[in-house]
Formats: C-alpha cells, sequence, structure tokens
C-alpha cells in the first residue's frame, strides 16, 4: 500500500497546470511536427520524425504519471490546519547545532524544492519534524548523518 498523496493546493494548481500545457500546447505542437515530417517520405532515416516519435511518447508518459498524481490527490490547505505541533503543510524555523536558522515547509512529494526549504513530508527531515512543538529539540538520521534541530517557530500560511 503506498502512502496518500497530500499536497497544497498550490502543489495540485502547478500539477494541473502542466497537465494542461502538455495536453493543450505542447503535444499538439509535437503532433503537427510528426505529421510534418512523415509527409517528407522515408521515415527510417527522418531525424525529426524519429524524435517527435520519441518526444510524444515521453509526453504521453508524463501526462498518464500527472493523471495518476492529480487523480490520488489529497489537498490540505495550510491555512485550515490548527494545531501547535508540526503537521502537513507547516512552516516550520528550526535553528541547527551549528547555530543557522532554517526555515522548512512541509509539503507533498510532488512539490519538493529544497533550494526553496519545501521538503517532503516522507523526507527525513520532515518525518523528524512531524507531530513536534516548539522548543522541542530533535535528533535526525539523514543521509549525510545526524542532525540536530531546536524547534523555533511554528505557522501555517498559504
Amino acid at each position: 500500500m503506498s502512502s496518500p498523496n497530500y499536497i497544497t493546493p498550490q502543489g495540485f494548481k502547478k500539477l494541473q497546470d502542466e497537465y494542461n500545457d502538455l495536453t493543450s500546447r505542447e503535444r499538439p505542437e509535437v503532433v503537427q511536427l510528426v505529421q510534418w515530417a512523415a509527409s517528407n517520405g522515408d521515415r527510417s532515416e527522418n531525424a525529426d520524425y524519429l524524435y517527435g516519435k520519441k518526444r510524444l511518447r515521453e509526453i504521453d508518459r508524463r501526462l498518464r504519471f500527472l493523471a495518476s498524481r492529480i487523480e490520488s490527490a489529497q489537498i490540505i490547505n495550510p491555512a485550515s490546519v490548527q494545531s501547535s505541533k508540526v503537521q502537513f503543510g507547516a512552516t516550520v524555523i528550526t535553528l541547527g547545532g551549528d547555530g543557522v536558522e532554517k526555515t522548512w515547509k512541509i509539503v507533498g512529494q510532488d512539490e519538493i524544492s529544497t533550494a526553496q526549504g519545501l521538503i517532503s513530508w516522507l523526507s527525513p527531515i520532515g518525518k523528524g519534524l512531524l507531530g513536534k512543538a516548539i522548543g522541542e529539540d530533535v535528533t535526525i538520521q539523514t543521509p549525510q548523518g545526524e542532525v540536530n534541530l531546536e524547534i523555533i517557530d511554528i505557522s501555517y500560511v498559504t
């Protein structure tokens, strides 16, 4: 059994936007390119035709993936969460053992961007922070080693 596909409204909109862009813009353009390339004759050495067919398969694969993620999505609006502990959608400010403050937002798997501080609720740090309250010290085992964090603030904003 796989884990639930929790996602924020912003993340859900990004999935829908990508799906709509692929179906309404990119796929029709590639289909048109393939039709044009096919009309040029010999397809066995026609780079435009071969690349276009390959790109169509990639687009169709991505569309199937996006459709399944959209269909299984459980949208959770962080603004509606009322908790003093870290839950899905929380923005958490932590103080590391090295004295560096970091801001993390607990999001779904389809929204991850570590450069922006968006971490999955299934990641080691995400799992370690879930259920904790302000002032708690957390020791988390990550692939890079052990991380010690103190939770300074928790907020639920969109």
